[in-house]
């Protein structure tokens, strides 16, 4: 069965400002505070990458795509270009195809063909800075610092009716999923990850989450720089769980989800 983005939300404005259950006034003033600091880096990155994009691979800076946000709202996100301007953009849709309802680790498209990146365009993505021009999105309240990634059309119309539950909060930046394993976890993993966040988000929360962002990102750029695959921590796991608590620097046996047994929520 196939899901397909709500036809009235389309209609709706895309920003998600005061809305107590997508985005709280604590969730609001952290979005801004931290836009604010990043705005520096971000002038600095667009002009670096203005200059190094010249050299390497002509074309824009800035690469736009359509995604998924609060509630099945379509909205577009922006990053850095990191691929070849002659990338056939079905690769991607294929490779998510191949990801949804599979239980293999989320790897990254690169992880299977490296020649659509252009030079120097693995650390940009390791590190998350090619997504650093979404704080544009943040500071229109279309997506949150800390949140679900927002995903493809294509990936939302496949998704089954419980797992639409990660779409009652803003997308973000950085998230559960993205500190919890990431790339080696598998797709309803990343689903149950996200509900658990959606449905269980406060301050404290949020601040461990930017607190371990960094981290975890280093892990990932020692990982894809040393060319390691990444591969399943767990089989198919099933709710309720919580994340082990990280330690950094983290490695791939650090990462696993545990059965929480004190509750009981019918994910499934």
């Amino acid at each position: 069965m196939h899901f397909t983005v709500d036809k009235h939300l389309l209609d709706s404005p895309d920003r998600i400002l005061g809305n107590s259950s997508a985005q709280p006034l604590w969730k609001r003033l952290t979005d801004i505070a931290c836009c604010l600091l990043a705005l520096p880096l971000l002038a600095l990155m667009t002009l670096a990458a203005q200059i190094f994009l010249r050299i390497v691979s002509p074309g824009p800076v800035f690469f736009r795509q359509q995604r998924v946000g609060y509630r099945g709202r379509l909205f577009n996100i922006y990053k850095f270009r990191t691929m070849r301007m002659n990338t056939d953009p079905r690769q991607h849709r294929d490779h998510v195809r191949s990801l949804v309802g599979s239980n293999s680790p989320m790897a990254k498209i690169e992880s299977k063909n490296r020649d659509c990146l252009i030079p120097g365009a693995w650390l940009l993505r390791a590190s998350g800075l090619d997504e650093l021009p979404q704080i544009i999105n943040v500071l229109r309240g279309e997506m949150s610092i800390v949140g679900p990634r927002p995903c493809l059309p294509v990936e939302y119309e496949m998704y089954q009716p419980w797992q639409l539950q990660r779409f009652e909060t803003l997308p973000g930046l950085t998230g559960l999923w993205q500190v919890s394993g990431k790339n080696h976890t598998t797709f309803d993993e990343m689903i149950r990850l996200d509900i658990k966040y959606a449905t269980a988000k406060t301050w404290i929360m949020d601040s461990k989450i930017i607190r371990v962002t960094v981290p975890a990102l280093w892990t990932q750029i020692k990982e894809v720089r040393t060319g390691r695959s990444p591969s399943a921590i767990t089989p198919h796991t099933i709710p309720p769980f919580r994340v082990s608590r990280p330690r950094f620097p983290l490695e791939t046996s650090q990462f696993y989800l545990r059965e929480d047994s004190e509750k009981t929520h019918p994910l499934t």
